[in-house]
């Protein structure tokens, strides 16, 4: 499962860079996913939400294209983040 992995790294980078900022993945209040096989990597991104995603889990969207501009990647993830008190 290659695309599970990947989800899994993506998520770790965007994680690493909230960190950077002094955030974490409790400051996500929205996620938009971007795949180009939603048929395969749906499941995978489902998995990899429940598991790496803090409680309560933000609002996601999920989309399937037909191609990434990221230059030959399948997945793209953009957290929207709140750093408020």
């Amino acid at each position: 499962m290659i695309y599970r992995v990947r989800l899994t790294d993506t998520t770790q980078n965007l994680e690493a860079i909230l960190f950077a900022s002094g955030m974490d993945l409790t400051n996500v209040i929205k996620a938009n996913i971007y795949l180009s096989n939603l048929s395969r990597d749906f499941e995978a991104v489902n998995e990899v939400w429940k598991e790496m995603m803090p409680n309560p889990k933000p609002a996601r969207t999920c989309v399937g294209v037909a191609q990434l501009p990221a230059g030959g990647t399948d997945v793209e993830i953009e957290f929207v983040c709140y750093d408020g008190p």
